[in-house]
């Protein structure tokens, strides 16, 4: 009974598998002109790989450095490796096999000899020796045991207790994943009907009281007596959903504002499609970070506001601050910049993408399309970190025919968002490109002329240790720029971790020291260590520009009339 059982489940999957395969090959062809630009993309990064290969053997003296390497690694293959981090691609005991075990060393000792070949032997051009290495990075992780069947025992053992039923189901999942990317590898990384924005994601209480074409703004529901007089405007990013900053109660940044006696908005960005096409850099700061400004003092009655721009966002509010002084509006008493650039010297791994000839091909695909698609953006960033969100779930989802667990976290990081064409191509060349944010005047905005150094407001800067997105070294030189008293922040952990650690996590520490004039690297060597999560020093520091205390604003008898309840509607628009 169970043998037939098991044919009736292989006959089932097997006819599931044919129908999934032609609606990927209809996909295809509906997402030519799509896959001829990553084609594209694809040819620039081989040329510049080719060019370090040929350089490379312009230098036969390191050739043979790096055989006598390999050879000397091979040599010692099976002597103990104390000391080095275990790879957690290979934590599994499997990996301690005759066989997997020498496939396993050769691999990982070939990668830090290829590392370091190439870093020695690359061009004077810093960008351009970043993304060589960055490509190169890339190819390593590609090629890792772990990735195929045939060479990882794990997933060799698992093909034997099911008969290879794992494979099938690793088949069935990589192509759901491409139909649920049009055509684009879109790897799921979390149970995707585990969370719902509004349900168990987004759930602070809150109505949305304004909206236009491009936001809508949400105001929270006091849960304290008494508030601060000064209300706080957050301005997320528009890369993925506002709701990194609310996830469950115990991890929302919003929540814990609100219970701290915080009057709390929310801007909540449109997930653009073609009509938005023709939406700018200026159109994201009028129509966002002014208009909010506007409904904020409209429904509380006070010209005073305190803000909070996170990552992009972050780089928003800057500009946003800079055009506000040069027109000699005084509303924004204090900013809060977590994990933001305002001086993109040093951009990361996220210049890796950016060179001027990959830009002109992603102009050429949003001109085409309107917008960019958010689900190649969140590949592009999935790829800063390409073993833990990409390979790994390549393992486990369709070497081992798994599903990958539920976490809010990831949810979010999936719940991807387009970006309007116009605004993108502004930005990417404006601020990453060419870095003319910083510079007084490089960027103009309503016909004004951008400064940063006017900024004299009080401003709170948060940044993280290993942020890969954005270097906390850079983050401090924007920092450097504004003119008014700053505090700098420097977080435990990463883009996301760093920031989202609640104040009874008992997680992290981070470092304090308000001398800002100093260069970086010395700024840390004089800071003081604190444990724990920023979130309490924060909100003292707000608290203090936050005015006297009065009663807790009703969100449903303001001057604005609520539209609907928070998380509002235009979080819960997902990507077609």
């Amino acid at each position: 009974m169970s043998s037939n059982n098991n044919q009736e489940e292989f006959f089932s999957s097997i006819e599931q598998l044919g129908q999934q395969m032609i609606e990927a090959g209809e996909l295809m062809q509906k997402n030519a002109q799509r896959l001829w630009f990553d084609m594209q993309r694809q040819t620039l990064m081989n040329q510049e790989i080719g060019e370090a290969l040929a350089l490379l053997m312009q230098q036969p003296d390191r050739l043979q450095a790096f055989q006598k390497a390999m050879i000397e690694a091979l040599a010692s293959i099976n002597s103990p490796s104390e000391g080095k981090e275990r790879d957690r691609r290979f934590n599994d005991d499997a990996w301690q096999k005759p066989g997997f075990k020498e496939l396993k060393d050769i691999y990982l000792q070939f990668s830090e000899a290829t590392m370091s070949l190439f870093s020695d032997i690359l061009p004077h051009d810093e960008d351009k020796s970043q993304r060589i290495l960055f490509y190169v990075r890339q190819w390593l992780s590609a090629i890792a045991p772990s990735n195929y069947l045939m060479t990882n025992p794990v997933a060799l053992l698992e093909t034997q207790k099911t008969g290879g039923m794992n494979l099938v189901k690793g088949l069935h999942n990589y192509l759901e994943d491409m139909k649920r990317g049009k055509g684009l590898q879109n790897i799921r990384m979390t149970d995707l009907n585990a969370f719902k924005p509004g349900e168990n994601l987004a759930i602070t209480d809150g109505k949305v009281i304004y909206q236009n074409d491009l936001m809508q703004l949400i105001q929270y529901t006091p849960t304290t007596d008494k508030v601060s007089e000064k209300p706080l405007l957050i301005v997320p990013p528009w890369i993925n959903k506002y709701y990194i900053l609310d996830l469950k109660q115990e991890n929302s940044l919003v929540k814990w504002a609100v219970d701290q006696g915080q009057t709390v908005f929310m801007i909540s960005w449109v997930n653009p499609d073609k009509s938005h096409a023709d939406m700018g850099f200026e159109e994201y700061v009028k129509l966002g970070v002014i208009e909010a400004l506007d409904a904020v003092e409209q429904q509380t009655g006070q010209s005073s506001i305190n803000t909070l721009g996170y990552c992009l966002g972050g780089t928003l509010l800057g500009t946003s601050l800079a055009l506000l002084k040069s027109k000699n509006d005084k509303r924004v008493n204090s900013a809060t910049f977590l994990t933001t650039l305002l001086d993109f010297e040093y951009p990361g791994e996220l210049g890796c993408f950016l060179s001027q000839e990959q830009l002109d091909i992603l102009d050429q695909q949003m001109e085409s399309e309107g917008i960019l698609d958010g689900r190649a953006l969140a590949m592009a960033y999935n790829m800063l970190r390409e073993n833990d969100l990409h390979w790994s779930y390549h393992v486990n989802n369709y070497l081992l025919g798994k599903e990958p667990p539920a976490f809010d976290l990831l949810y979010w990081n999936s719940d991807a968002t387009n970006l309007p064409a116009a605004m993108h191509s502004f930005y990417l060349k404006n601020m990453y490109l060419e870095n003319k944010l910083k510079d007084p005047g490089g960027i103009s905005i309503d016909g004004v002329e951008i400064d940063l150094r006017k900024i004299d407001i009080p401003c709170y800067f948060l940044s993280a240790q290993k942020d890969h997105i954005a270097l906390w070294k850079s983050t401090f030189l924007g920092a450097q720029i504004l003119s008014g008293k700053n505090e700098f922040v420097l977080a435990g952990s990463g883009h996301v971790a760093g920031v989202i650690n609640p104040a009874n996590s008992g997680k992290y520490s981070y470092f304090i020291n308000s001398d800002t004039k100093k260069p970086a690297e010395e700024w840390l060597e004089t800071a003081e260590q604190k444990e724990g999560s920023w979130w309490p020093h924060w909100m003292n520091w707000l608290t203090e520009l936050g005015g006297s205390k009065i009663a807790a604003r009703d969100n449903e008898n303001g001057k604005l009339k609520a539209i609907e309840d928070a998380p509002g509607s235009f979080v819960l628009k997902t990507l077609d």
